[in-house]
């Protein structure tokens, strides 16, 4: 007889799973805002869309998707299973399918996309708006305080009517605005625009005057705004379980662990560039920069695209020291405590290679600030010979290390070139060092050998689990 507290475990792994598929919704019109996004179809004339869903919403696909069809007369494709990040929209996805604009369904990272129209529809999840105003007040019970509203998309619907119940109480409250992609106007004097949000704040002391709520429920979202606008005291009301709460999520020991990240990058020899999305506008300049960057600062850097990174993929690249992760600003703290090497933001790693800049308290998690002409971007200063730098001791191996920048090269030379034998003929081919040093390994990833392998009739596997199939047998003890 097994013990209270334990069991041999054959139970378990004889037991089989089933998964239960997500009810389908009643209300499509209303949650999927069809008639907006008819409107949007039949206003552009596109013939060709894509609908991206994330996991949660695909049981609603087919469903959306025949509705739109009869609505608009257009031809729809579903976007099921994303390259990167959900909230990201999958312009390269869109593209192979030949859409002409992308409806994008859920909630999402509000990133500015590069080629083709798009339309955001959240999904209107239900807030009791009475009860979530009814948490600000217990939270700030000073009727003269000075709050943002900010909330996740989901529920940005709702925020209109938390307005008026909370503005004539509260006459210092500032409700955020969504903008999807580029801001239409200017950004005037005292007003933030981060991550699709914007708001207008009049006091003295500007932003850190001011005290944050958050309609949501906890995620990337907010600890990616926690981090950003760290000097600002942060609330939340989490609609799903309605209640409202004083965030004790610790920020200094999120901030110092970043930190401990930026001295990682500094002592890396090696650094490889993930690239985490295709569609948010300014990426190929980013990696551009960062490879400019990492070259200036004697690194050497390889670019890698694995689509959505975790510990297996990773794993493979034993000669990298520390990868920076290229992706929306939701996406980009990833946390890599079970990863085999740290994954920094683009911003760590400026932090660590670019000496013009230093830290200042502020944390950027939007790559597009760092960009040039942006509010953040710095230029690279000026190189120092090796002989007059300033010494630079690790503070993780406490080895000397070098952090002056190298001088740019007078011209771009062109790629080392040799000559190859393809067909049985000669011809000059482009060498890459990194292709050279790949091709050396004895494991060089999934090779496809179309045409070498014959064909053959599907046929019946194995049926059960692995420590007793059913062809096999059980033989009691």
């Amino acid at each position: 007889m097994a013990a209270a507290f334990s069991s041999d475990g054959e139970a378990a792994l004889r037991r089989e799973l089933r998964l239960a598929a997500a009810a389908p919704r009643t209300d499509l019109q209303g949650f999927y805002e069809m008639d907006r996004a008819a409107a949007f179809v039949r206003e552009g004339g596109f013939r060709r869309v894509a609908l991206q869903f994330p996991d949660e919403l695909l049981a609603d696909a087919a469903a959306v998707a025949a509705l739109m069809e009869a609505a608009t007369g257009a031809e729809m494709f579903v976007l099921g299973d994303t390259t990167y990040g959900s909230c990201c929209v999958d312009e390269v996805a869109a593209e192979h399918a030949a859409a002409e604009a992308v409806l994008h369904y859920g909630p999402a990272c509000l990133s500015p996309c590069r080629k083709l129209p798009v339309l955001h529809i959240f999904g209107q999840q239900l807030l009791d708006v009475g009860r979530c105003a009814e948490a600000f007040r217990e939270l700030y019970p000073e009727r003269q305080s000075r709050v943002v509203v900010l909330s996740d998309v989901v529920y940005a619907h709702a925020m209109g009517q938390l307005e008026e119940q909370l503005c004539p109480e509260y006459p210092n409250i500032v409700f955020s605005k969504l903008v999807c992609g580029d801001p239409p106007d200017p950004v005037l004097p005292g007003e933030e625009h981060k991550f699709g949000r914007r708001f207008l704040v009049d006091a003295p002391g500007g932003l850190q005057d001011y005290a944050m709520f958050y309609v949501g429920a906890e995620g990337l979202a907010l600890t990616s705004f926690m981090l950003t606008w760290n000097r600002c005291p942060f609330s939340s009301f989490d609609p799903t379980t309605s209640c409202g709460r004083h965030e004790t999520l610790n920020v200094n020991q999120a901030l110092m662990r970043r930190l401990y990240l930026v001295e990682r990058a500094r002592d890396a020899r090696v650094v490889g560039i993930l690239v985490g999305t295709l569609g948010v506008a300014g990426y190929l300049t980013l990696l551009q920069h960062l490879q400019e960057l990492l070259r200036r600062a004697g690194k050497r850097s390889y670019t890698l695209a694995v689509g959505k990174p975790n510990p297996a993929k990773l794993a493979n690249f034993l000669e990298v020291d520390v990868f920076v992760l290229v992706a929306c600003a939701q996406n980009s703290l990833l946390d890599s405590s079970e990863f085999y090497r740290p994954i920094v933001t683009p911003y760590e790693l400026e932090l660590a290679c670019n000496p013009a800049r230093e830290w200042t308290g502020d944390y950027l998690t939007d790559f597009q600030d760092l960009l040039p002409g942006a509010c953040a971007h710095m230029e690279l200063p000026p190189a120092v010979p090796a002989a007059e730098a300033v010494p630079d001791i690790s503070l993780i191996t406490g080895e000397m290390r070098s952090t002056h920048l190298c001088d740019p090269p007078a011209s771009q030379l062109p790629p080392s070139t040799t000559l190859a034998c393809r067909d049985q003929t000669w011809a000059l081919a482009e060498i890459s060092p990194a292709a050279s040093f790949l091709n050396s390994r004895s494991w060089q990833g999934l090779e496809q050998q179309l045409g070498q392998t014959p064909v053959s009739k599907a046929v019946q596997g194995r049926r059960g689990i692995a420590i007793a199939y059913e062809d096999e047998g059980c033989e009691q003890p």
